[in-house]
């Protein structure tokens, strides 16, 4: 039987980006199932040069392999790229359909997954998946090869994106994604939400497979083991408060702007008090002011992974007010570790989050009186909140990548051997 050798596609790697953890995580878990499994990446981490042009430029194959990545720590094949000015500041890899015949010559992958959209990473692979088949028909070729894509889609909306970037996804959607229809054998969608859009845009709902984004079980095995005695003492939070934890990149689209807002119509409510911990991003200086003289607010910063266990045990509810959330990596974490969620239940958020079951959907990241009156409700009747959080506990739980990752192992394995 044949087995899948399984190159994992994304634009770039990350320490905290969702769709960058999520294609990481992918890999790192084929490998745990005992499958070889590379990322196939640029030379960029978090937007850095990790290692230099010249270094890919001049070396025979187009990339650089390294067994264990010094970024990531993963199998990673890092190829010829740049960063594009139209789209701007989007990576792009060069020449990339002849690199991938020199990967498949000498390390045999016969499994893609691409990730993202806006780049030309998924279009190129499509022609490639689509000049082996031809290979196949003709004769010249017998071995298989499965392609997946996966987009993380979010709708080009026009309260998120301004009219040129949303000019820019749209054509992007409406030219890619027809040729990647025709050469993908699955678009894994994070929500069934997701599945819908991409039948609307030409693909055949046999296509569809829904991939929730996953949970990585190690960062979440130990929840209920860590001793979350020194946080509070740590951030100067006090003993005898909840505390509701907002945890992102502080930035416009994740909107936690609107949850200082929220804190500053509890403000009079001595029972609880609000953590919003995550990377400073380009709301950072607002949430900072917004923030002034509430004594119920504490920002942290980014936090450690460790740090980041402890404020999910400690926490009493999980809030997120995003403007556009493909899915909720984060809300993920929160849930398996017994946390409702409040959120804006835009667009994935209310797929991951049954309201009134594992939290509470707000009408949209506006409703600041909507969130300050559903924190009320959890604090006023801890026993709906406990249910809430058992209940979400049992939902995140189907999500670990472990199971995710085998079922889709499963069928590509089952594809191959056709």
């Amino acid at each position: 039987m044949v087995k899948a050798r399984v190159g994992v596609i994304m634009y770039q790697t990350s320490a905290s980006k969702g769709q960058e953890l999520v294609a990481q995580r992918m890999v790192k878990w084929f490998l745990r199932l005992g499958y070889d499994a590379y990322l196939i990446t640029s030379i960029y981490h978090d937007n850095k040069e990790l290692i230099k042009h010249r270094v890919v430029e001049t070396s025979v194959e187009g990339y650089v392999y390294f067994e264990k990545d010094p970024a990531i720590g993963l199998p990673t094949i890092r190829v010829d790229s740049y960063v594009a000015k139209w789209p701007p500041r989007r990576i792009m890899f060069k020449n990339f359909v002849d690199v991938l015949r020199r990967i498949y010559d000498n390390f045999e992958v016969n499994a893609l997954i691409t990730h993202s959209t806006l780049w030309n990473g998924p279009e190129e692979t499509a022609k490639y998946v689509m000049w082996r088949r031809m290979l196949n028909t003709l004769g010249l070729e017998q071995s298989k090869v499965f392609f997946a894509h996966m987009s993380h889609y979010q709708p080009p909306d026009p309260t998120r994106y301004d009219v040129i970037e949303r000019a820019y996804r749209l054509s992007w959607n409406h030219l890619a994604f027809p040729e990647i229809f025709k050469a993908a054998n699955y678009l894994l969608c994070v929500t069934p939400l997701e599945g819908e859009e991409m039948i609307r845009f030409g693909a055949r709902p046999e296509q569809v497979y829904i991939f929730p984004g996953g949970i990585d079980d190690d960062e979440v095995s130990d929840l209920n083991l860590v001793d979350s005695s020194d946080f509070r003492a740590k951030y100067r939070i006090p003993d005898n408060v909840k505390i509701v934890a907002y945890l992102g990149t502080i930035e416009e689209r994740k909107n936690p702007l609107a949850v200082v807002r929220v804190a500053r119509l509890l403000r009079h409510r001595k029972d609880v008090h609000f953590v919003i911990a995550g990377k400073p991003g380009d709301q950072w200086g607002d949430v900072v002011e917004e923030a002034r003289g509430l004594t119920n607010v504490t920002l942290t910063g980014e936090l450690s992974v460790e740090d980041k266990k402890k404020l999910i045990k400690e926490s009493y509810v999980n809030i997120i007010m995003s403007k556009m959330e493909a899915l909720g990596l984060t809300q993920l974490e929160f849930m398996y570790g017994g946390v409702p969620v409040i959120t804006s239940a835009v667009y994935g958020q209310r797929w991951v989050v049954r309201n009134g079951v594992d939290g509470i959907h707000v009408n949209g990241p506006d409703d600041i009186e909507g969130a300050a009156k559903a924190v009320e409700r959890l604090l006023d009747h801890p026993d709906e909140r406990d249910v809430m959080g058992r209940n979400a506990s049992e939902r995140a739980s189907n999500f670990l990548m472990s199971r995710l990752i085998r079922d889709l192992a499963k069928v590509i394995d089952n594809y191959l051997a056709s």
